[in-house]
């Protein structure tokens, strides 16, 4: 009689998408919804090249390489070089909290959240550290984080501070983001 065995492991976690959580609260400690709509942008290094192409009558076209074939057909193009920022939350509204992935490779994370109901943006600086993790091998290498140091602006925050530094796919909340009073429910 021939017997099979086979491996495998159903100890590898079911969450592990590795976050940043930040949680809403008011100047004075109490959990908020945030009324505000915000979108949160990270900071990226260096510039890319865009391609922009316009036509009377026609909708404005951006590309992020050269195309011949719009020009055959009437667009004009420009090029210009545009930072390589990038949003990790477009209209965010009525939250008490936002998860936001971090940086594997860089020692400072730099996030700009812009609100609807006002002009000024906020930035918080988030200096860490990374490391690889392994739980199983079979359940692959994660990037779990370390926080250091946090920094803001006071646009609509009005203090912000680590309250768990080890970023990790517990789903704790990390930093907790004190507004000011404006826009919160």
């Amino acid at each position: 009689m021939l017997l099979l065995v086979g491996c495998y492991s159903n100890n590898c976690p079911l969450e592990n998408t590795v976050t940043c959580n930040y949680g809403f609260y008011d100047s004075e400690g109490k959990a908020i919804s945030y009324n505000d709509t915000i979108t949160v942008t990270t900071l990226m290094p260096g510039y890319k090249t865009v391609y922009t192409y316009r036509k009377m009558g026609n909708k404005t076209v951006s590309k992020d390489a050269p195309d011949t074939a719009l020009v055959n057909q009437g667009y004009s193009e420009s090029v210009t070089q545009q930072r390589k920022d990038t949003i990790l939350l477009n209209n965010l509204h009525g939250a008490s909290s936002m998860k936001v992935p971090m940086s594997y490779f860089r020692e400072m994370d730099t996030l700009v959240i812009a609100y609807r109901s006002i002009t000024r943006k906020d930035t918080i600086k988030i200096q860490h550290s990374s490391y690889a993790n392994v739980e199983l091998p079979e359940c692959g290498t994660y990037r779990f984080h370390t926080l250091q140091h946090i920094w803001s602006t006071d646009a609509a925050i009005d203090h912000i501070e680590i309250s768990e530094p080890k970023v990790n796919y517990d789903g704790n909340i990390n930093v907790k983001i004190f507004f000011n009073g404006v826009a919160i429910e």
